[in-house]
């Protein structure tokens, strides 16, 4: 089953060429340059998180010139979806936004939900004819209008009712600029995903993603469906490893405009960044403890590339594994006690773990010869990697109590797994139809949401914590 629905109003694109193709596992490669050294691709689908880069980079700032357009497919069939209908608002073409059809998307891309025929004309005043919506299918049905107010502002609305019972499980109402009517239809399909399952949605969350346009490259923020958003940083040089602040109010990531890898740390709201790890060497891969009090970063400035702890302003730098492999991709438990990591000190690259305050670590990884990008589930019960089996590169997930693997995906140049702020999906890079694309997966892997950007590669995605 594959359903797909378009969206305007989408991240900005740009015009650009090509970049060198890296090892996979950018953060992994660009560790220990004399170990990954590449050499340019022979063909445009070459992956940029799998590359070192090595030459003088130079940062610029570029006019915001074309508007991408996202197709969101949605495909799989999951195993307890819930009928919903969600009918058009009332005046919602007014608005110049579909809320609507928002809703829709958000709902049906959780995996949750099922969206049924929803033709009809009425808003969160009108009473529904439950014998016809139970005969559409319908468990549950949201309905609502967006009305301008004499200041500019529109008033959106809301009203969600249980079919099945014939019952009004309530509703809510907002009055937003025109440009958080997008967030507005966000934050109406929170409310419907928790009354109707228990749990928060994510809808109204933000992810980070990279686009590249040939030698053009873009940080950006957006609404968790890739759309909106604003730009945060313009270069012509590779930007990887964004991770936000557990506030989100700051991003970190790994620039190359300098000639070399250099951690930043950037504020989201007024961007205003500073570099935090510029040491001798190769400075990547930074990770947020839970308290936003600590930076996890991957530093070569003693020679092989190691795992140290520092504060966010860069200053108070402690090293915490102490060995002769690559040591890199860090990230916290939800406790911030223990430290998950990759490393090649068994001869290959497998996902050890280890006290945040040093200590002997403990590899987690043993099916496959070959696993990268570790990412935990926000209550630490879950973790996600990319396994490579032969050529494929896989979305993978094992269950830390019992040691149950999974693979999610079904791409086969995966990488960037990050978890949604509830654990309910795991977004990431992959590659389709000739272009680098995001997607999202249910942790059972059932439901995947494929979005193929117009023009532009789209990569490095991590996703934002709650509130905004």
């Amino acid at each position: 089953m594959t359903r797909q629905l378009t969206i305007i109003g989408a991240p900005l694109a740009y015009n650009a060429p090509a970049c060198p193709k890296p090892a996979h596992g950018t953060r992994f490669a660009e560790a220990n340059p004399q170990h990954f050294m590449v050499t340019p691709p022979e063909t445009p689908q070459s992956h940029p998180r799998r590359r070192l880069l090595a030459g003088a980079l130079a940062f610029g700032a570029w006019p915001l010139a074309l508007r991408a357009q996202f197709r969101v497919e949605i495909s799989g069939v999951g195993g307890t979806q819930l009928p919903i209908g969600v009918t058009r608002f009332r005046d919602e073409d007014k608005s110049g936004q579909s809320i609507s059809g928002i809703v829709r998307a958000d709902l049906e891309r959780s995996g949750v939900f099922r969206v049924v025929d929803s033709a009809g004309e009425f808003d969160e005043t009108s009473r529904p004819n439950f014998p016809e919506w139970r005969g559409r299918g319908a468990d549950a049905l949201a309905s609502g209008s967006t009305t301008r107010l004499a200041d500019g502002r529109f008033d959106v609305r809301f009203k969600l009712w249980d079919v099945v019972k014939g019952q009004d499980l309530g509703g809510q109402a907002m009055a937003v600029v025109t440009a958080d009517l997008r967030l507005a239809a966000h934050r109406i399909a929170d409310a419907v995903y928790e009354k109707l399952t228990g749990d928060k949605g994510v809808f109204s969350t933000r992810i980070a993603y990279v686009t590249r346009v040939a030698n053009r490259y873009t940080l950006r923020v957006t609404d968790a469906d890739g759309e909106g958003g604003q730009v945060a940083l313009n270069s012509t040089q590779p930007i990887i490893s964004p991770a936000w602040a557990p506030d989100g109010k700051s991003l970190a990531y790994v620039s190359f405009e300098s000639g070399k890898a250099v951690v930043w740390s950037q504020d989201v709201a007024t961007g205003e960044r500073r570099a935090i790890a510029n040491f001798r060497g190769s400075n990547s891969a930074p990770a947020w403890s839970p308290d936003g009090r600590t930076l996890a970063v991957t530093l070569s400035r003693e020679g092989g590339s190691q795992i140290y702890l520092m504060d966010p302003s860069g200053s108070n730098v402690r090293r915490v594994t102490q060995s002769s492999a690559i040591d890199t991709e860090p990230v916290f438990t939800p406790d911030g006690k223990v430290i998950y990591f990759v490393s090649d000190r068994g001869g290959s690259p497998q996902i050890y773990r280890v006290g945040a305050g040093g200590g002997n670590p403990e590899r987690v990884t043993f099916t496959g010869n070959y696993n990268i990008s570790p990412a935990l589930s926000p209550d630490g019960r879950v973790l996600a990697y990319v396994n490579r089996n032969g050529n494929e590169f896989k979305i993978t997930t094992m269950d830390i109590a019992g040691g149950t693997v999974r693979t999610v995906s079904d791409t086969a140049d995966d990488e960037s797994p990050s978890f949604a702020p509830n654990g309910k999906l795991i977004i990431y890079a992959t590659r389709a139809q000739g272009r680098d694309v995001l997607m999202t997966t249910t942790l059972d892997g059932r439901i995947r949401t494929r979005l193929l950007s117009s023009g532009v590669d789209v990569r490095e995605p991590i996703w934002g914590p709650f509130g905004r």
